[in-house]
């Protein structure tokens, strides 16, 4: 099962890392701050080459705590960057593993729903109107 997780996961990781420069990027042209390769290495207290083999894609993805940070930094979702990156917040983890089946059945009932029905079912559920 984990070598289906990593292929999944390694599948995914250009796409990260193509986002995560893109993303950088962007800060880099439209802000006075520096977003170089460098100097967001440096705020997420890690080597510039690693990075950049992220960004690559040359790696795995790098790990949850890392993302949060890098989504703290390019004024990201952070469950958005989990998601690209192929995982899953420890805190979301923890809510499925505690009815799995019923969370896949409705995930996968979902699958097809269009954005205005999972915003109806999210906004019921919120405001607590079963």
């Amino acid at each position: 099962m984990s070598s289906v997780y990593h292929t999944h996961a390694m599948e995914t990781q250009p796409a990260f890392g193509q986002f995560i420069r893109q993303r950088r990027e962007a800060h880099q042209a439209l802000s006075r701050a520096d977003f170089s390769l460098r100097a967001v290495a440096r705020r997420l207290e890690c080597q510039p080459a690693y990075l950049s083999m992220v960004e690559r894609g040359t790696c795995g993805p790098p790990s949850e705590g890392v993302i949060k940070r890098l989504a703290e930094i390019l004024q990201e979702d952070p469950d958005v960057l989990l998601a690209r990156a192929g995982k899953l917040s420890a805190d979301l983890r923890e809510i499925i593993l505690k009815r799995p089946r019923l969370f896949a059945d409705l995930l996968r009932q979902l699958r097809e729903a269009p954005d205005q029905a999972i915003y109806n079912v999210v906004r019921v559920v919120r405001d607590g109107k079963w």
